[in-house]
């Protein structure tokens, strides 16, 4: 991973290289405003471009369209259901279908312009159209700037569960505008910050430092460490996604809050926030760690009064834990029954803790049980 930051107060992006594995070639992660200007060089080559967004987003997809047709592209832009009811199988052939119509060969190029789940379908679509075309991530939210956008993995939900059926397929740039987050509502904004946090206790403690010294500006676009925040955990995932792009070691370490996070989601049939998910998920690790004798006091006490700072939630249902244990055991981060969770041996120090004695389960669930 390797990382540009401009040393004047220009508009030049901040630009963060996410090296090439397994056979992919490196791409980069800008950061910045109004970089809509940078998309004709990551698309390059193309012929057509199929902007893929939200119903929430009509009317910057079709601005984006029509910016593209001007530049002399064939554009089209192909609207999806908001957030997690765009990640079906339907809505997949849907696109497939809009891409069969129009032509779209393997040199084509589709950009994803949205939060997380559409760049998840938008990803997805290009990993399976015609076995893999290029594509562009725009996200608009903070959760798809610092997570869904960034490193490969895409996926759609089944009845089953979330994120089940999926491939790896990175994309040929991703473009995070932090003009977009100015239009955020406060609930999804804080949501977002729960896989910021999550970067500051895996890796880079800074980052918690710096919510800890102004939870209130955390809040808010408009914080004085925005940015910084946002730079600092695309670099986090940046630095694990270049070196196990598929997951397979090191990578399992962004599942931390996560394993519990996804049982949360598919028991309240994907209503909750996924950062509201994530940040009781990574309380219920934290207590787990602590359980287990490999995580200290201060440290997941810390979980609770940083993510709490912020507005997120720590607590869910006592009476879901059967449900939640079985959803679980179905997961994908799961070998076989065997279930595996991320803690921390410490701060910034993610390890795997494997097959957990179901008591200890049982009383790390108590410790977050409303």
């Amino acid at each position: 991973m390797t990382t540009e930051t401009p040393s004047t107060a220009s508009a030049a992006p901040t630009r963060i290289t996410v090296a090439g594995t397994a056979g992919t070639e490196p791409y980069d992660v800008l950061v910045g405003h109004k970089l809509l200007g940078e998309l004709p060089s990551l698309i390059g080559g193309a012929k057509r471009v199929a902007v893929l967004h939200p119903e929430a987003l009509a009317e910057t997809g079709e601005v984006l369209r029509e910016d593209l047709a001007a530049q002399g592209y064939e554009a089209i832009a192909i609207q999806l259901p908001n957030a997690e009811e765009a990640k079906t199988a339907e809505v997949a052939a849907y696109c497939w279908k809009a891409l069969g119509q129009t032509g779209f060969t393997r040199t084509d190029v589709i950009v994803g312009v949205g939060g997380g789940a559409t760049t998840d379908v938008a990803g997805f679509v290009a990993a399976t159209w015609l076995r893999g075309v290029r594509w562009v991530a725009v996200p608009t939210t903070v959760l798809a700037m610092v997570d869904a956008a960034v490193g490969g993995k895409t996926g759609i939900n089944t009845a089953e569960g979330k994120n089940l059926v999926g491939a790896f397929h990175p994309p040929s740039g991703v473009l995070c505008d932090l003009s977009a987050l100015e239009s955020m509502g406060t609930h999804d904004y804080v949501g977002g910050l729960a896989e910021v946090i999550k970067a500051g206790f895996i890796a880079d403690p800074e980052i918690l430092a710096l919510v800890e010294a102004d939870p209130e500006g955390a809040r808010t676009p408009h914080g004085p460490h925005t940015a910084e925040l946002i730079e600092r955990s695309i670099r986090v995932k940046a630095e694990v996604v270049s070196s196990d792009l598929k997951e397979s070691g090191l990578r399992e370490i962004l599942n931390y809050g996560h394993t519990l996070a996804h049982a949360i989601e598919k028991n309240e049939r994907y209503n909750w926030r996924h950062g509201a998910a994530v940040s009781v998920g990574m309380v219920f690790a934290a207590e787990l760690g602590r359980i287990a004798g490999r995580l200290d006091d201060a440290t997941a006490d810390r979980h609770r009064t940083v993510l709490e700072s912020v507005g997120l939630p720590v607590t869910y249902r006592g009476d879901q834990w059967p449900k939640l244990l079985e959803t679980m055991k179905v997961d994908k981060k799961s070998r076989g029954d065997l279930l595996r969770f991320i803690v921390l041996d410490g701060l910034a120090r993610p390890a795997v803790l494997e097959g957990p004695d179901p008591a200890m389960l049982l009383a790390a669930h108590a410790e977050i049980a409303a």
